[in-house]
């Protein structure tokens, strides 16, 4: 990753743009009361085709190697900043959730290869002749449904693998729930924490890498002020694409998820964890919440708070 993108040390922060999220995270951490709690945080900012990337988010995109989104994520929450585009993600079906590339594509994205593309080559037996999938085979249903759709090359963990649906049509039907945009607007993402220096830049969504018991009392404070329950919608794969940013971009509204294959297994998001995704305007809401409700939910007395 390009030296640029690492912490600025807090002496030399701009006090301007990312000042702003960093207070209002700090601001939460305090309102639940409890010293020394951590809750690691990722921002990401989405770059359409008609915006400018600033030259501090260029310089986060990885050159050398492809990453996943909860790749990125991981990287993000541990103070690595990273820029994805159409070249370096690591995985096609983030792309297509991200509005990265468009899902009806035939042809499979040129080099470099891309993390799940080469576990799949590996796992193949085909060498040379393995020909990667292109984003309408996640479209379709063939990929995930591998085994059904008699292409066990495009499965990860050998000739057993099971593939992720037990049939080309119950896969389709999954991939029609989970979120993306469409058709493809974006030019970047960038996934960012506190302490990231980028005057003016202003994240669309919070993710919170929560505990039960955290969730817990962000869920109990958001409702406070709006009456609105949150509804899970959970897919078993591209929880951080889809779920966590795709959805609250599309919707304005927060959503949670277990994780999923490649959080649990590529980026290794730690099992008592689960993921929330915040709309900024929802975390401004949130943050009233847990303001006004503090004598009424408090959290410190909440087993393992």
């Amino acid at each position: 990753m390009p030296p640029d993108c690492m912490r600025v040390p807090k002496e030399q922060k701009d006090q301007r743009g990312t000042q702003q999220i960093d207070l209002m995270y700090a601001d939460m951490i305090r309102l639940f009361g409890v010293d020394g709690l951590e809750i690691p945080v990722g921002f990401v900012k989405l770059f359409s085709n008609a915006q400018s990337i600033p030259e501090t988010a260029r310089a986060c995109a990885p050159y050398e190697e492809t990453l996943t989104v909860c790749q990125a994520l991981r990287h993000a929450m541990l103070g690595q900043a990273v820029l994805l585009n159409r070249d370096n993600i690591g995985c096609i079906a983030a792309a297509i959730s991200l509005g990265l590339v468009d899902a009806e594509q035939e042809e499979a994205l040129d080099s470099p290869p891309r993390a799940y593309i080469q576990q799949m080559a590996g796992q193949s037996g085909q060498g040379d002749q393995f020909r990667p999938p292109a984003p309408l085979d996640f479209t379709n249903g063939t990929v995930y449904a591998c085994h059904d759709a008699g292409r066990p090359e495009f499965g990860l963990f050998g000739p057993d693998d099971s593939g992720r649906f037990n049939c080309v049509a119950t896969a389709r039907k999954a991939i029609r729930a989970m979120d993306a945009i469409q058709p493809p607007i974006t030019q970047g993402v960038l996934f960012y924490s506190i302490g990231f220096e980028a005057p003016d830049l202003i994240p669309d969504i919070v993710i919170l890498n929560v505990r039960p018991v955290e969730l817990t009392k962000l869920l109990q404070s958001y409702q406070y002020v709006t009456g609105r329950p949150m509804i899970a919608h959970m897919n078993p794969l591209r929880a951080v694409d889809a779920d966590l940013i795709a959805r609250p971009y599309l919707t304005g509204e927060i959503n949670i998820t277990s994780y999923c294959l490649g959080a649990r297994t590529v980026a290794r998001f730690d099992g008592d964890r689960m993921g929330m995704g915040i709309p900024l305007a929802a975390f401004e809401r949130l943050l009233e919440g847990m303001a006004a409700s503090a004598t009424g939910y408090p959290f410190p007395r909440y087993q393992d708070a």
